[in-house]
């Protein structure tokens, strides 16, 4: 295992990490200096949503074509400028500019880094078996620094300003893309036979690879929703704000420490039993926030959500990755991402018109939905890939 690809790794997942939690972390001062109003607000963060799909995808092809090193470096590159361009901006269409870069660079991040993750944390003869470990754990660094970037950028905003904050994260970007010129990248480099319409064929026709990606697109809402109406559910109970904030919080630190849990405890082999109770409890955990009366119960429901949800995107994409061959990762990353931020982008638009016709918590039943789908989705992963595997 490559000392240098650990470091690095645990560098630029915590600042991916950062990039992805920088706006929502920015965007009250930010809009104050641009004089816009929330609705704005809310397009430059739809344009970062959006660009996932497609760039996610064609990231995913440079990775198998150009190498690692070459679309991990190109990410990073872009993402100093898009925060360089924050710094420096003076009006809404240069921030819309800018969003659409860090949106382009944070895609190739995600694409390199899930791929990059089971060697970065597991030796080589381990990777198949251990797979969930190296995701859980490597998901864990992310969500650390996303979850520490709006602390980090309040003490910042406080002490030098906004424009000189966003030279302070452009900084912390450049150390994981040093510390990659010392990482051994010819050692990672899979053998292809397959042309690039080949390898996509080969993916396409795969049950696993689409049953993997379809769960991901069932998942992926019921967390974006949890995240984005939690608070709104405990306050319709007559929760104080304050209290609301802190148990989101500790939502994510749930979310947090289950991923870690997992990685720590969960016995090779157990991956599908795993993603099949979690989602199971996912359907119980929504129909909880659609019917419940009490705010105590919400309030519950909202720490437990973190437990459940926490571990099912890193196992799901370990379960793609043991089982698609090793030169055809980057191209399975992107395709588990692009049909993901389908459902990401679409489904949390379904339940806030949903809610402005009734109410948000009425509305959860579309999540409990997805949560029902995304347990039928698991349990036939579980048996193909049973079948699969004792042939």
């Amino acid at each position: 295992m490559d000392r240098m690809l650990t470091f690095m790794q645990i560098a630029a997942l915590a600042v991916a990490g950062m990039a992805y939690a920088v706006l929502g972390s920015v965007k009250v001062p930010l809009a104050r200096k641009l004089h816009i109003d929330e609705a704005k607000v809310g397009g430059l963060i739809s344009v970062f949503g959006f660009t996932l799909i497609p760039t996610v995808l064609a990231a995913g092809f440079l990775v198998d074509a150009f190498g690692k090193q070459a679309v991990l470096s190109g990410g990073f590159m872009l993402l100093i400028v898009s925060l360089l361009m924050l710094a420096r901006l003076n009006s809404y269409w240069l921030a819309l500019v800018a969003v659409l870069v860090l949106g382009v660079g944070w895609s190739a991040l995600v694409n390199v880094l899930n791929v990059t993750s089971p060697p970065a944390f597991l030796p080589a003869a381990e990777i198949k078996k251990h797979m969930a470990y190296a995701m859980n754990m490597g998901d864990f660094i992310f969500g650390m620094g996303a979850f520490l970037t709006p602390i980090l950028v309040a003490i910042l905003i406080r002490s030098i300003r906004l424009e000189r904050t966003f030279l302070v994260l452009a900084t912390l970007a450049i150390f994981p893309l040093l510390l990659g010129m010392g990482v051994h990248w010819e050692k990672l480099v899979a053998e292809s036979t397959e042309t690039v319409a080949g390898g996509l064929s080969i993916l396409l026709s795969d049950p696993v690879v689409w049953l993997c990606c379809l769960a991901f697109f069932c998942h992926v809402p019921i967390e974006a929703s949890v995240a984005t109406w939690a608070t709104t559910l405990m306050t319709d109970k007559k929760v104080p704000e304050g209290s609301a904030s802190t148990l989101l919080s500790v939502f994510w630190l749930t979310f947090m420490g289950s991923r870690l849990f997992t990685a720590l405890t969960l016995p090779a082999g157990a991956e599908t039993i795993l993603i099949v109770t979690m989602a199971a409890l996912c359907v119980a955990f929504t129909l909880g926030f659609a019917f419940s009366r009490q705010a105590w119960l919400t309030c519950a429901l909202v720490v437990c959500a973190g437990l459940i949800l926490g571990p099912i995107f890193p196992t799901l994409i370990a379960l793609l990755l043991s089982h698609v061959r090793a030169s055809l990762h980057g191209r399975a990353v992107g395709l588990f991402f692009c049909i993901g931020g389908i459902g990401w982008t679409a489904v949390p638009i379904l339940i806030g018109l949903y809610a402005k016709r009734t109410t948000v918590q009425r509305a959860f039943l579309i999540a409990a939905v997805c949560a029902t789908l995304l347990t039928a989705l698991c349990v036939a992963l579980a048996g193909y890939l049973a079948g699969y595997l004792g042939k």
